[in-house]
C-alpha cells in the first residue's frame, strides 16, 4: 500500500515558478522529500517554456515575476487549452487579485506572508487528493468548534463568516482568528443558518451570492427570528455587489454595515469588526 503511494507521487510533476529562489529552494525540498517531481523556475518567461515541455501536473506559480508575470502565464496557459491546476503564491492576497487568478484558472491561492512550507504541502496533498481531506476537515470544524489561532489574545468573540469562495474564505477567517477572534465558516446558507441556531454567534460577516440560499434571505431570517436577542445580532453584508439598489436593499432589511470586496483587505474587514465591540 505504501509502495502504491509512494509510486504515484514520484509520478507527479510540481513545477515551481518564483524568482525568489531561496523560497522556491525551500519549497522543492519540502515536496521532493513528500516524494514529488518537481523542478523550479525562477522567471515568468522560463516557467512558461518549462511548462510547454515538461507538462507538469500542478504549478505553483508567483504573480509578480520578471520578463512575463504569473497573470500572462495563466493567460498562455488558457491560450494553449492546457488544464494544469494552478496554486498562485502571492505578496497581496487582495480580492481583486483573487478573482482575477480564479477567473484566470487558479485552484487555491497562498499569501507569503502567511503559509509555512507545511501549509503549501498540506494544499498540494489536498489538491492531488481531490480535496477530501480539506472538505472534511472543514465539515467537521463547522459542526464542533470555531476556528483559532492559539498565539493570538483571545477576544472571546465568535464571528460566523458566511462566504461560498474558498479563496477569500480562507484568507479572511485567518485574518480574523489573527486578530484574537474565533471564526465558524460557512460556505453556503444552509450551512449559516444551522451554525447561527447552534452555536453563540457574536457578530456576521454575509456574503449575498450564495449557493442554495442569498444573503438577503438569510438577512431577513435572522432579523424575523423569535428570539430577540438573535435577531439583533450585528451583520455586516460583504459583497462583490455594489449598486446602490443592493446597498438600499440591505439596508432596509437591517443590514449593519456592507462592504464591496473589492474595496477591502481581509485586515480591513477585521479592523471594521473590532469597532462594534469597543
Amino acid at each position: 500500500m505504501t509502495n502504491k503511494k509512494e509510486t504515484k507521487k514520484s509520478e507527479t510533476k510540481i513545477l515551481i515558478v518564483e524568482d525568489e529562489r531561496p523560497l522556491a529552494d525551500l519549497l522543492a525540498s519540502k515536496l521532493k522529500k513528500e516524494g514529488y517531481e518537481v523542478d523550479n523556475a525562477f522567471d515568468g518567461e522560463e516557467g512558461y517554456e518549462k511548462i510547454k515541455k515538461w507538462d507538469p501536473d500542478l504549478i505553483l506559480l508567483d504573480i509578480i515575476m520578471p520578463k512575463m508575470d504569473g497573470y500572462e502565464v495563466m493567460e498562455k496557459i488558457n491560450e494553449e487549452k492546457k488544464e494544469i491546476p494552478v496554486i498562485v503564491i502571492s505578496n497581496s492576497g487582495q480580492p481583486v487579485e483573487i478573482e482575477k487568478t480564479k477567473k484566470l484558472g487558479a485552484v487555491d491561492h497562498l499569501i507569503k506572508t502567511e503559509f509555512s512550507p507545511t501549509d503549501v504541502l498540506d494544499k498540494v496533498n489536498n489538491y492531488l487528493n481531490n480535496g477530501k481531506s480539506e472538505k472534511k476537515d472543514k465539515k467537521t470544524k463547522n459542526k464542533t468548534e470555531p476556528k483559532e489561532d492559539n498565539g493570538a489574545e483571545k477576544m472571546g468573540i465568535n464571528v460566523l463568516l458566511v462566504e461560498d469562495e474558498s479563496f477569500l474564505r480562507n484568507m479572511c477567517s485567518k485574518q480574523l482568528t489573527k486578530g484574537g477572534f474565533s471564526v465558524y465558516e460557512a460556505k453556503n446558507g444552509e450551512e449559516a443558518l444551522d451554525i447561527f441556531e447552534e452555536s453563540k454567534i457574536d457578530i456576521i460577516l454575509l456574503d449575498i451570492i450564495l449557493p442554495s440560499i442569498d444573503g438577503f434571505q438569510i438577512l431577513k431570517k435572522i432579523r424575523n427570528h423569535k428570539n430577540k436577542d438573535k435577531s439583533k445580532i450585528p451583520i455586516i453584508m460583504l459583497s462583490n455587489l455594489g449598486q446602490d439598489s443592493d446597498i438600499k436593499k440591505a439596508k432596509d432589511m437591517g443590514a449593519d454595515d456592507f462592504m464591496v470586496k473589492a474595496n477591502f483587505t481581509s485586515k480591513e474587514i477585521a479592523e471594521k469588526i473590532k469597532k462594534y465591540f469597543k
